[in-house]
C-alpha cells in the first residue's frame, strides 16, 4: 500500500456534535429588495446542500471488467474524482462555508476494487490499508454518509473498520442494536453555519438506511442488528433534532421513492419508502433519496399533516450525478425559516477527473487492475450473455455448474448426499463475455458482478414448480400468432434482470402465450414428469435465500448449506481446476420458451 495512503487518514472526533464553520449572509441587493422604507431588512442565508448516493466503489471513471474507460449509449461517466471535480466548483460559487456534501449509502461494495480490499487486501488485517472509498471521501470532505444496504455485505467486522476509517459519520437511525433497540451507529449529524450578524443557522441531517438488511444479509446481522421502519424511526428522531434546535431537517435515506418492495410481505417495513417519510413525517426540509439507481432531479412531496412541500432529489449511482439542494432562509420572529428549496442534479459527465483524488487513489487503482487481468484458464469458445434473458445459454450453465459441483461436495457424507442438487442462476449482466482463449479474472467477475455466495435449500418438487412460475412472471405475454421483439419480450412488470432464475438439472418449457401464473409446462427430472414429493436441494445465492426477489417458499425452506465464499470467486476456483473452459463440460438445454408447444426461438 503506497505511504501516503497510509499517512492520509486522519480521523475526526464528529459523533453528531456541532460542528461550526464559516459562513456568509445573503447579497445587499436580496436584502434590499425585502426592505421596506423606514424597516430593517429581513437577515437571509443561503445553503446548498449537495448529495451522492449508491457509489458501490467508483472511484475512478474506469470499467474493471472491460479494462478500459467506461462508456454507455448515454455518454454518461462515473467516479468520485468527477463528483470530486463538481464539489470543488460548487464550493467556489457558493463558498465553502455555505454548503453540506452527503452520500445516500452503498458505497463500499460493488466493484473488483471494493471486492479487493475487502476479500484479497483487506482492511480489517492488522496493518492492513486504508480503504480507497474512505480516503476518496475523506480527501472530498464529505460531511455524512447514510448506511445503504450493501454496507453489510462483507460482515459488521469489515463495515467498522471502514466507519473507523472515515473522517465523517456513519448514519443510520434505523440500524439499531438487537438486544438494546439503542442505534447502532450515530442516528444523525448537526452542523452550525454562522452568519454575520444574525444567529447561527443549525442543520441536521438524519440517516435512514433499508430494512431490507434484515433479509439480505441475515447471515450477518440476525441476533446483532435489527432494522425498523424508516418512517416509524423519522417520526422519533425529527421532533427531537427539531427541539435540539435544528432550523433545517434534511434526511438522507437510501430508500427510493416508489413505495414499493421487493421482498413481499416478508417485512412489515417498505424498502422504497423515502416518500412516504416526507409525506407522513412533518418538520423535514429536503430528502436525498438512494437505493433505487434512477435519477430524480427534484420531486416534490406535500406533507399530509402540515401541507409543506418537502423536495426530494435522487442523483442515480455510481457517481454519475451529484444532487443539489438549494435553501433560502430567512430571520424572522427570533428564528431562522426555510423559504424555500429546490433541487437539481449536476452531470458529471461534464468534468474532468479532480487530480487530488487521481493522485492520491492510482495505485490502489492500478493494483486491483492488475488482479483482475491475471489469466486463470483457457476458453475453447466464446461465451455471452447477450441473449442470455430470454435463451438457455451456456455461460449462466456454467454459474449453475459451479453451484451443483460446490454444494454435492459440501454435503457429500451427509444425510444429505442422495438428494438430488440443482440449481439456480440469473442473467444478471446482458453484455457479460467470456472469449475464446485466455480467461481472466475479470471476464468472470463480468459474469457474476454480485458479492452473493452459495445457499443450500431443501424444496420439493411443487415448491420447485411454483419457484419456476414465479420467475416466469418475467417475460411479457406474447399471443401465439404475435411478432415478438425481443427487447419488449422480458422485464414484465419493470422485473429487473436479476430477478429471472434458470433452474438447472430439470428440462421445462416456458409459454408465454399464457397469463402469468400458467406457464410452466412438461417439467422433466431424468426424463420422467416431476413429482410433487421428490425432494431437492437448491444450490441458490444468499440474496435468493434470504427472500430477495420475493421468490416463493425458498426463504423459508430447510437450509442445509451455507458458506461465506463468493459464487464469483467459486467459479474463478472451477475453472482455474478445469484449466480448459469447454462448454460440453457445463453447457445443457434445460428450458425454452414455447407458445402452445411452438419453441419461440
Amino acid at each position: 500500500m503506497p505511504l501516503n495512503r497510509r499517512k492520509f487518514l486522519k480521523k475526526s472526533a464528529v459523533t453528531g456534535a456541532g460542528v461550526a464553520l464559516a459562513g456568509s449572509v445573503a447579497a445587499p441587493a436580496a436584502q434590499a429588495a425585502e426592505a421596506k422604507k423606514g424597516s430593517r431588512p429581513a437577515k437571509r442565508y443561503s445553503l446548498t446542500v449537495m448529495g451522492t448516493t449508491d457509489l458501490h466503489g467508483h472511484i475512478f471513471n474506469w470499467d474493471y471488467f472491460k479494462d478500459a474507460e467506461y462508456t454507455d449509449a448515454k455518454g454518461n461517466a462515473q467516479g468520485l474524482a468527477r463528483v470530486s471535480t463538481l464539489v470543488n466548483q460548487v464550493r467556489k460559487e457558493k463558498g465553502r462555508g455555505n454548503t453540506l456534501l452527503l452520500d445516500a449509502g452503498d458505497t463500499i461494495q460493488g466493484t473488483p476494487l471494493t471486492y479487493y480490499y475487502a476479500k484479497v487486501d483487506p482492511i480489517t488485517a492488522e496493518g492492513g490499508p486504508v480503504h480507497p472509498m474512505a480516503a476518496a471521501m475523506n480527501a472530498i470532505g464529505y460531511d455524512a454518509v447514510a448506511l445503504g444496504n450493501h454496507e453489510f455485505n462483507y460482515g459488521i467486522e469489515t463495515l467498522r473498520k471502514f466507519e473507523e476509517q472515515c473522517d465523517f459519520p456513519l448514519l443510520g437511525a434505523n440500524a439499531l442494536d438487537a438486544k438494546t433497540l439503542k442505534p447502532a451507529f450515530p442516528p444523525f449529524f448537526m452542523k452550525t453555519f454562522r452568519v454575520k450578524g444574525a444567529p447561527p443557522v443549525k442543520v441536521a441531517v438524519l440517516g435512514l438506511t433499508n430494512p431490507g438488511i434484515a433479509i439480505w444479509d441475515k447471515a450477518y446481522v440476525q441476533g446483532r442488528l435489527t432494522f425498523p421502519g424508516l418512517e416509524e424511526q423519522a417520526a422519533k428522531w425529527v421532533p427531537r433534532l427539531r427541539s435540539m434546535g435544528a432550523d433545517v431537517v434534511v434526511v438522507s435515506a437510501h430508500s427510493g421513492s416508489s413505495g414499493t418492495s421487493s421482498y413481499g410481505d416478508q417485512l412489515p417495513y417498505v424498502e422504497n419508502s423515502a416518500a412516504l417519510v416526507a409525506q407522513q413525517v412533518p418538520g423535514i426540509d429536503a430528502i436525498l433519496v438512494g437505493h433505487a439507481h434512477v435519477e430524480i432531479p427534484e420531486l416534490l412531496v406535500t406533507n399530509e399533516k402540515t401541507g409543506k412541500t418537502v423536495v426530494l432529489s435522487e442523483p442515480l449511482a455510481y457517481a454519475e450525478r451529484l444532487s443539489l439542494f438549494d435553501f433560502e432562509l430567512v430571520f424572522a420572529k427570533g428564528r431562522w425559516a426555510v423559504e424555500s428549496v429546490s433541487a437539481s442534479v449536476l452531470n458529471s459527465n461534464a468534468v474532468a477527473d479532480d487530480p487530488k483524488i487521481t493522485k492520491l487513489l492510482k495505485d490502489d487503482h492500478d493494483v486491483v487492475v492488475e488482479y483482475v487481468n491475471q489469466v486463470v484458464g483457457t476458453a475453447t469458445d466464446t461465451l455471452t450473455t447477450v441473449d442470455a434473458r430470454y435463451k438457455d445459454a451456456p455461460i449462466i450453465d456454467l454459474i449453475t455448474k459451479v453451484q451443483e459441483d460446490v454444494v454435492k461436495a459440501a454435503l457429500a457424507g451427509t444425510e444429505y448426499a442422495s438428494v438430488p442438487v440443482i440449481a439456480q442462476a440469473s442473467p444478471f449482466s446482458r453484455t457479460s463475455e467470456i472469449p475464446a482463449g485466455d480467461v481472466t479474472i475479470r471476464d468472470l467477475s463480468s459474469l457474476y458482478v454480485y458479492d452473493n455466495t452459495l445457499v443450500a435449500k431443501l424444496m420439493t418438487g411443487a415448491q420447485i414448480k411454483a419457484y419456476l412460475e414465479y420467475s416466469a412472471e418475467y417475460f411479457v405475454q406474447t399471443a401465439a400468432d404475435a411478432a415478438v421483439d425481443v427487447e419488449k419480450l422480458t422485464n414484465a412488470g419493470g422485473r429487473p434482470d436479476y430477478n429471472y432464475d434458470y433452474v438447472s438439472g430439470l428440462t421445462y418449457e416456458i409459454d408465454v402465450a399464457q397469463a402469468a401464473g400458467s406457464r410452466i409446462r412438461n417439467v422433466l427430472y431424468n426424463g420422467a414428469a416431476l413429482a410433487d414429493a421428490q425432494q431437492f436441494v437448491l444450490a441458490v445465492n444468499n440474496y435468493r435465500a434470504n427472500g430477495g426477489g420475493a421468490f416463493p417458499h425458498v426463504a423459508s425452506a430447510t437450509e442445509v448449506w451455507a458458506e461465506s465464499t463468493e459464487i464469483r470467486t467459486r467459479i474463478a476456483e472451477w475453472v482455474t481446476a478445469k484449466g480448459v473452459l469447454d462448454p460440453k463440460d457445463f453447457a445443457s438445454v434445460d428450458w425454452k420458451l414455447t407458445r402452445g408447444g411452438t419453441p419461440v426461438f
